[in-house]
């Protein structure tokens, strides 16, 4: 999600908690967004201030505020089910960085009451972004450092903690993990260097990180450590990393960066073979093995090696593997001939089936990686999504997006998350005919819960009001049953940074 990980870089603050209630637009949310908005189970701002009062008071030790403080979290847990259940969206979730200061006294619970004062009844915690993990460095069985790095929180669970707070409000905790992005530090390991995606030049992933501020990219990963999907190195540590993630029993795991690195300008089209990430060491293997006869491997190998077969190395296999007949591998179909056709009849044909084998080998990586990740945490009981752009697996020109997402072929039992980005103005037109695309798209059956940026209450981050791109999704697609925005941190910045930077104290 290239501009869901654009954290953007704003100043920090130093709340305490009477300026916090003080300021009803940092309590409540955005400062555009100074009250309720009507028909989306918030809570008004004088019962958010209440709550948040007691809270203080609470972490105090006030045992009476203390009990006052419980019975409001269990109305407004209460209210809110209700209220979901008669509402659309019938699920409404947010998606949320947790940082380690969160495990301050009553910070996670003021976090938590917050998402359901603005009537989400879903969240979705991140889990591993940027090559950190969110499990307490004790319980740590990955190969990623944890995101609670201070001792005094060592044998603290962040995630834990959150999903029993997320669960006490009637939220439901789905955990967000990047996916095939892997993070510097991986991409650094000597003894990982063959599980990175390469492209046909050799280089790794890692050689194009973006020299630009890591905080603010909308047009590029700035993180492209990107790990070959056909790896079983890059696998086996994935699926450590998502087994620990399990123990702790998530509602769901959404799966974000299933893709290959998003690139600008020219080399955001892969129109050449040289473009792709599959020239790691596993991809190679298993593109080779994809050949149905010899003749076959041996065009594949040379394929892969130089991009292309001229009419007479063509005629020298003909050669060489004259019993073979044509050069074949998986699914390839080719008329049957007593005598082949010249070399230079066929090379043209050849090439061009040989470039959509590789794109179609470039997909079938990413497909069968998110596949090997959802089935073991969906055999456990816990439900499976994927993150993707709608415009990722399009075709540009002659070439194909950098991203090469074929989330049309993604598995059908697992909940599909398109990120409605698109922007035009005030109008909410582009963002329902991305939610159209995908419903069209996607077999009857699947659940499509889009995703959508912004903030309550008026235009903001260059969009439309949530409400309003709400509205604009509900009138064409009045089916869909789960919507979730990006993020908590533009609802509320000052909150998130003070957070971030641990300068909100209970004063316990």
């Amino acid at each position: 999600m290239t501009m869901r990980c654009s954290w953007l870089r704003l100043p920090l603050l130093s709340l305490s908690l009477t300026s916090l209630i003080a300021a009803s637009g940092v309590l409540w949310g955005n400062t555009t967004a100074q009250a309720q908005i009507p028909g989306y189970c918030q809570s008004s701002k004088e019962a958010a201030i209440q709550k948040e009062e007691a809270l203080k008071k609470s972490v105090g030790g006030d045992q009476a505020a203390k009990q006052r403080y419980q019975v409001m979290v269990k109305r407004s847990s209460d209210q809110l089910r209700a209220c979901r259940a008669q509402s659309w969206p019938q699920t409404q979730a947010i998606w949320l960085r947790l940082y380690e200061c969160d495990l301050k006294p009553g910070v996670l619970d003021s976090l938590m009451d917050r998402l359901v004062n603005r009537g989400y009844n879903r969240v979705n915690i991140e889990v591993f972004y940027s090559g950190q993990v969110l499990l307490p460095t004790s319980e740590n069985p990955t190969l990623w450092p944890s995101i609670v790095r201070k001792p005094e929180y060592a044998q603290r669970d962040l995630l834990a903690e959150a999903m029993q707070k997320a669960r006490e409000r009637g939220l439901q905790p789905y955990a967000w993990t990047f996916s095939l992005n892997y993070g510097y530090e991986y991409g650094n390991r000597p003894d990982r260097q063959g599980a990175l995606a390469r492209n046909g030049s050799g280089k790794p992933s890692s050689t194009l990180i973006s020299s630009a501020d890591p905080n603010i990219d909308i047009t590029g990963d700035t993180d492209k450590v990107f790990v070959d999907p056909y790896s079983p190195q890059a696998r086996q540590d994935f699926r450590l990393m998502l087994d620990a993630i399990a123990k702790r029993k998530p509602n769901g795991i959404l799966f974000d960066y299933i893709r290959y690195p998003r690139q600008t300008g020219g080399a955001s089209v892969a129109s050449k073979t040289s473009d792709l990430w599959i020239f790691g060491r596993a991809s190679q293997n298993v593109f080779l093995s994809r050949a149905t006869n010899s003749k076959g491997q041996a065009v594949l190998k040379h394929y892969m090696a130089q991009g292309a077969l001229s009419a007479s190395t063509l005629a020298a296999f003909d050669q060489r593997y004259s019993s073979d007949g044509a050069a074949m591998w998986q699914g390839r179909r080719v008329p049957t001939h007593t005598t082949l056709p010249s070399a230079a009849s066929r090379i043209v044909r050849l090439n061009h089936d040989l470039w959509l084998l590789s794109v179609a080998h470039a997909y079938q990586g990413v497909v069968d990686f998110l596949t090997a990740a959802a089935n073991p945490v969906q055999q456990q009981g816990i439900k499976a999504g994927a993150v993707f752009f709608p415009g990722a697996n399009r075709r540009v020109g002659r070439g194909f997006d950098s991203r090469m997402q074929p989330w049309d072929q993604f598995p059908t039992n697992i909940e599909w998350t398109p990120m409605a980005y698109a922007v035009c103005g005030n109008s909410t037109d582009c963002i329902a005919k991305q939610v159209q695309q995908v419903l069209a798209t996607a077999p009857s059956g699947t659940q499509v819960s889009p995703a959508i940026a912004g903030a309550w209450g008026g235009f903001s981050h260059n969009r439309p009001s949530l409400e309003a791109q709400m509205q604009a999704i509900r009138q064409v697609a009045p089916q869909v049953k789960t919507v979730s925005h990006f993020d908590f941190s533009w609802q509320d910045p000052a909150f998130s940074n003070a957070r971030r930077s641990c300068r909100v104290d209970y004063g316990a």
